[in-house]
């Protein structure tokens, strides 16, 4: 199981992002949905590792997040509301989170297959400050790319030229995004079957 711990940063001086967050969120699988922990934090629970990864990923997008992920057993029947989860996979979040303030991409893996947590949080920290440094041109092309069948048709969408696609495309990282999403998906389900 895989339990997603995540802090606004500088939330003291900032407006409070947790109910455009909750509304917002990409439509993923989970276990229990993202709900308010405490103050400025939200926490989630999933089974797929491929949804870590999309949720991950958005919050980097997004920025203003500190990203904790948490992976192990649950403590069973898991209560309805997430806040009220017990278990090794929320006390790995907590760790996570918690060291994830100070970490390059705000996001670190805990718990599980040590090894295999450890290479899943760098493999997710390279595509962390692979999107984090996405223009908005660059997230909107990676956007269509994964919605639509074609980079011809992508870019028709745009109202730009194959070409003018290809070098946004480029720019964004576009081409090693998609494998490296499937070796951090790989890498948490490894970390989770230990």
């Amino acid at each position: 199981m895989f339990v997603l711990t995540v802090d606004q940063q500088r939330s003291r001086r900032d407006v409070d992002r947790v109910d455009d967050l909750l509304a917002d969120l990409p439509p993923v699988p989970m276990v229990r949905g993202f709900e308010r922990t405490a103050g400025d934090e939200v926490q989630g629970v999933t089974a797929s590792a491929e949804a870590v990864v999309e949720l991950a990923l958005d919050f980097i997008r997004r920025g203003h997040w500190s990203i904790g992920i948490g992976i192990g057993s649950v403590e069973e029947p898991l209560p309805s509301s997430t806040r009220a989860g017990r278990g090794p996979a929320f006390e790995a979040a907590r760790r996570a989170v918690d060291r994830a303030k100070r970490a390059p991409a705000n996001l670190a893996v805990e718990g599980g297959d040590d090894t295999r947590a450890a290479d899943a949080e760098t493999v997710l920290t390279l595509l962390a400050l692979l999107v984090a440094r996405r223009s908005e041109h660059g997230h909107a092309a990676v956007a269509l790319m994964r919605t639509h069948p074609s980079q011809s048709v992508a870019a028709d969408t745009l109202g730009i030229s194959n070409q003018a696609m290809s070098q946004r495309l480029a720019a964004a990282g576009w081409h090693a995004e998609a494998p490296g999403r499937s070796l951090a998906v790989k890498l948490l389900t490894e970390a989770g079957a230990a």
